[in-house]
């Protein structure tokens, strides 16, 4: 729980927050008052009315129809106020202003990808103005499966579906750096499938994507090697590290020997990590489970030699 927050909820950091936990603590403080109120009179009536000799008989109770008309009436009227105020809640977080900030983003096992409208590029990290209107259309990686976008200061959350379009927004109010979750199970990496949200003020926000923009044709083959890395979400599988992941670590790889699920021993030099970039089921390391690592087919020439060539750099410290 942030220090800013409640007991029972986050801090609020976006404009549409405050109607979902307005709409929140009605719902719980009613059903709190209601429980409350049912075991006060289950209590009373079991006491009061409770048979004090085996001879004891009831009185007949006739009806009371005010009784009746309250309990049907007063359901009713709470039901029709928070299906009224949730619908008008659903309809603010599913119409993005016209003026939005729209970014384009990616959901992958098991990371995200942002790309901004002058073609700047974020991973796991989605950089927002303050005080604006944001857009982000969201898909899934295709043969991926099913993510889910959620912020929680913002209280946003949207579900990201492979081969479809979806779309959330929301406008922060708060400058800072809040936590993005997945939140629909994704596979044996989705508890590391996380990112930041970074709010700044407009001027700081246009400063930065105007210099976030690379010249790729200008970079070295290891640079744009590691551009393509962060891109295209295999640190969300494979440590630069050493440390073990869902998939083996990229640092000291090249050149080892690979012992494989077929029982080959193969040498990782630049083909074995061109296969692997372009082929990934062509050659399972023992250990691991195959299907998992999607194929990289769609890169170009440049883009795989540079990958290869990144990971050749990453010898043991």
């Amino acid at each position: 729980m942030n220090d800013s927050g409640s007991f029972w909820l986050p801090e609020a950091a976006s404009t549409v927050a405050a109607e979902i936990d307005g709409l929140f603590y009605f719902v719980y403080w009613a059903s709190a008052i209601i429980f409350v109120g049912v075991v006060a009179a289950m209590v009373y009536f079991a006491y009061k009315y409770r048979r004090r000799d085996p001879n004891d008989r009831p009185e007949l109770v006739e009806e009371s129809r005010l009784l009746e008309i309250s309990w049907i009436v007063i359901p009713t009227i709470l039901v029709l106020l928070v299906f009224t105020w949730g619908f008008q809640a659903y309809i603010t977080l599913g119409t993005a202003p016209p003026n939005a900030y729209e970014i384009q983003g990616e959901a992958y096992s098991y990371g995200w990808s942002f790309v901004y409208p002058n073609g700047a590029e974020t991973t796991d990290e989605l950089n927002v103005p303050a005080d604006r209107p944001v857009k982000i259309n969201l898909s899934s990686r295709e043969g991926d499966v099913i993510h889910s976008f959620f912020v929680p200061q913002f209280r946003v959350k949207q579900d990201v579906l492979p081969n479809r379009y979806s779309a959330v927004w929301f406008e922060a109010n708060q400058t800072g750096t809040f936590e993005l979750f997945c939140t629909e199970y994704c596979g044996t990496g989705h508890s590391a499938m996380i990112g930041d949200v970074n709010v700044m003020p407009q001027d700081e926000f246009d400063e930065w994507v105007d210099g976030a923009v690379l010249d790729e044709d200008a970079m070295s083959l290891a640079e744009l090697g590691e551009l393509q890395f962060q891109r295209n979400g295999c640190q969300g599988c494979h440590s630069i590290d050493g440390s073990d992941g869902v998939g083996p670590t990229m640092q000291g790889l090249h050149g080892r020997d690979r012992d494989l699920q077929d029982g080959r021993t193969v040498e990782a030099d630049e083909n074995y990590l061109r296969q692997m970039i372009v082929e990934p089921t062509s050659q399972v390391v023992e250990g691991y489970r195959a299907g998992i690592m999607p194929s990289f087919a769609h890169l170009d020439e440049r883009q795989v030699t540079a990958l290869v060539e990144y990971i050749k750099s990453l010898d043991d410290e």
